[in-house]
C-alpha cells in the first residue's frame, strides 16, 4: 500500500493486466506533450501544473525542474492526478484520458543518469516513476458518454450513459 491508502502498482502492471486501455492510454498522451497534474499544496488545496509525461522502459515518469512546487509538493505528499491534454476543440481526439495514484520520487543516480541520457533531459532534475491507482478514460460514443475505468484491486468496468435523466448501464 501506498501513502494513499489504496493498493498501487507499477505501470508495467497495469499494462499486462489491461493492454488494451494501457494502449488507448499512451496513445492519448502522446497525441500532445504538455498535459495537467494535480498535486496537493502543503495547506492541502490542489494544485494544477504543466507537465510532461515519459512513457519510457515500461514505466510512466515525471521529470519536474529542481525544487519546482510540483515536485516539493510530491515529495511532501505522493497523490497526484494527470491528465492527457484534451486538444483543441471539443471532440478530444479519442477520449479524455486520467490517472491517479502515487509519484515515487527516483534518487538513484545510475537510474537517473540512464533517464538524462535516453530522455535528453538535463540534469539536476526530479525524477518521479507513477504508481497508478486508477485509470479512466471518457469518451463519446454515438448518442452515449462511455467511462471506462480501472482501479487496483477491482475488476475494470464501463459504464454507459445517454443524455436523459436515465441510470449508467454498466456493461459486463
Amino acid at each position: 500500500m501506498g501513502d494513499t491508502g489504496h493498493p498501487t502498482t507499477t505501470w508495467s502492471a497495469f499494462e499486462a493486466a489491461e493492454p488494451e486501455l494501457a494502449a488507448i492510454v499512451r496513445e492519448r498522451f502522446g497525441q500532445y506533450t504538455h498535459h495537467a497534474l494535480a498535486t496537493v499544496r502543503k495547506d492541502g488545496s490542489p494544485r494544477l501544473s504543466g507537465i510532461e509525461a515519459d512513457f519510457r522502459r515500461g514505466e510512466l515518469w515525471l521529470g519536474m525542474m529542481p525544487n519546482s512546487r510540483k515536485a516539493l509538493d510530491l515529495r511532501r505528499d505522493p497523490r497526484f492526478a494527470l491528465m492527457a491534454n484534451p486538444g483543441p476543440g471539443t471532440d478530444m481526439g479519442g477520449g479524455d484520458v486520467r490517472i491517479s495514484g502515487r509519484a515515487v520520487e527516483i534518487t538513484d543516480r545510475e537510474t537517473l543518469d540512464r533517464y538524462a541520457a535516453e530522455a535528453g533531459a538535463p540534469q539536476p532534475f526530479h525524477l518521479f516513476r507513477v504508481e497508478p491507482t486508477e485509470v479512466v478514460r471518457t469518451w463519446v460514443d454515438g448518442e452515449e458518454i462511455a467511462l471506462r475505468s480501472w482501479a487496483q484491486g477491482r475488476p475494470t468496468k464501463t459504464l454507459r450513459r445517454g443524455n436523459d435523466d436515465g441510470p449508467p448501464r454498466q456493461e459486463a
